[in-house]
């Protein structure tokens, strides 16, 4: 089984004191282990024991700056679907690799379905959307067309795991 950066997991046991970690660091990732493991009741050694083999078996990950574009001067966010002319490994992987490395991208999925790409941006405003479209985008010759949406809103979901 292959997770979403494309290394094979491990996929290790998981019991009630592990969702637990992840629903505590979930609801607040700044959380010291020491912190942690009062939360939880148990030893610091073996809260910070049980966080790295999360952690090494990728249950979780290292945690990002989360950004505030809007503060940043990118309050324009919009969400580009894109259908691609051909589906070789080699065009896919190519193109993905571009709009990753594209200026103001916040997440490129692959899709099955209808469009083959869905690439979230966060821009200045309209004009610079359309300039990312036109310069990132469409430039690619496999890309055979393009449907642009504005995101008016955007939460993320409160959803964790309770056991497995």
């Amino acid at each position: 089984m292959r997770n979403a950066q494309g290394t094979r997991s491990v996929g290790i046991a998981l019991d009630s004191l592990d969702f637990e970690i992840v629903r505590r660091l979930s609801a607040d990732p700044t959380l010291t282990n020491k912190a942690l493991a009062t939360l939880l009741d148990v030893a610091e050694s073996t809260c910070a024991y049980r966080v790295r083999r999360l952690r090494e078996s990728n249950v979780i990950r290292a945690r990002r700056l989360e950004l505030d574009h809007a503060q940043l001067g990118y309050s324009l966010n919009a969400v580009i679907m894109i259908v691609l002319t051909n589906h070789s490994r080699e065009t896919v992987d190519r193109f993905m690799t571009s709009m990753v490395r594209a200026p103001n991208v916040l997440q490129v999925m692959n899709l099955t379905g209808r469009y083959d790409f869905m690439v979230t941006v966060a821009v200045a405003d309209a004009e610079q959307l359309r300039t990312f479209v036109l310069d990132h985008v469409t430039v690619h010759p496999s890309v055979r067309g393009t449907e642009t949406h504005i995101i008016f809103d955007m939460r993320e979901g409160e959803w964790v795991p309770a056991s497995a």
